[in-house]
């Protein structure tokens, strides 16, 4: 009879390419492994329920590359429903690697087609109430160490739109809830939104460990992040060349409140941007962080652990 476990970890469900405009135009090949880092650090945001690459990697093959790379440990983040439900499945399976954690959300996007009751493609989807429900069970169950990522998104749904507004809203709120009653972490999506997000933050309080995922702003609202108590993870964007005001901003903050993510597939770093990404290439962003902020790259890795290991409660060794 079968366990009631998975007994291998979750194939991908869906390929970066689904949503990635320049699809199979782009260079496809994955970047070389950079020199690894001093001191081990931990993903704490990427997506591993995507594929991506002209050869597919298996979760196995992206912990034991990260690993190799001295990144003992991922979070890995669902952020539609069959992501939430893959992510689910995976922390649950017998399977899943030991240095893997994982969180799940509505995402704000989300959150406006399920209002609206139809995906992109005109599909039914569930209401968002019921959406929200789901991702409330399901962050009870093995290996979740945080709700997100979750927020506000003006690039890819209109402020204008009222009803995806408005969903918008009500989704953020819900999970800033969420939060707080499973004393859990939350991770920001914050796109052409800085006050907004502010704003709700503010109005309905925010949970004491309070992530901007991807940060996205300039110097001032870093400081004003930081002056509230809340962290900032930084990932690929920090290393583009166009990138001078997030550089600003991790200037003005330093590392005390500072992670590192990938976001991967998406916001590989420089020089391999474009190409497929994976936690192993974290030391180019780290390297980034450390020369930004004045610091040897040892002591950054040193710093930013500690603040991973603060805000996720994760034990000092995550090694798989």
């Amino acid at each position: 009879m079968p366990s009631s476990h998975e007994t291998e970890s979750p194939a991908p469900v869906r390929n970066r390419e689904d949503i990635d405009p320049r699809g199979r135009s782009r260079d496809r090949s994955w970047p070389p492994a950079p020199d690894p880092l001093p001191f081990p650090v931990i993903d704490n945001h990427c997506h591993l329920d995507f594929a991506d690459g002209e050869r597919s990697l298996s979760i196995d093959d992206h912990v034991a590359h990260a690993a190799a790379a001295g990144i003992d440990g991922q979070i890995t983040i669902g952020s539609d429903l069959e992501a939430v439900r893959w992510t689910a499945a995976l922390l649950a399976s017998d399977a899943c690697p030991p240095s893997l954690r994982g969180g799940v959300a509505v995402h704000p996007n989300e959150a406006a087609l399920h209002a609206r009751g139809t995906d992109h493609d005109g599909a039914a989807l569930i209401g968002l109430g019921a959406a929200i429900a789901e991702v409330s069970e399901l962050l009870r169950g093995p290996g979740m160490v945080v709700v997100g990522e979750t927020g506000l998104d003006w690039f890819r749904t209109s402020r204008t739109d009222e009803q995806a507004r408005a969903a918008q809203i009500e989704s953020f709120r819900a999970h800033i809830a969420l939060a707080k009653e499973l004393d859990l972490p939350l991770q920001i999506h914050d796109r052409d939104a800085h006050r907004d997000v502010l704003e709700v933050l503010e109005a309905d309080g925010a949970p004491e460990r309070t992530v901007f995922h991807c940060f996205s702003g300039d110097a001032e609202f870093a400081r004003t992040c930081v002056d509230r108590g809340w962290f900032l993870s930084f990932a690929g964007t920090v290393t583009f060349k166009n990138a001078a005001d997030l550089r600003a901003a991790l200037t003005e903050v330093g590392l005390g409140r500072v992670m590192v993510e990938t976001d991967a597939p998406f916001l590989t770093p420089v020089p391999y941007r474009g190409r497929p990404n994976s936690s192993y290439l974290i030391p180019l962003t780290m390297a980034t962080i450390a020369e930004v902020t004045d610091t040897s790259l040892e002591e950054a890795c040193r710093v930013v652990r500690a603040t991973t290991e603060q805000v996720y409660g994760w034990p000092e060794t995550v090694r798989a």
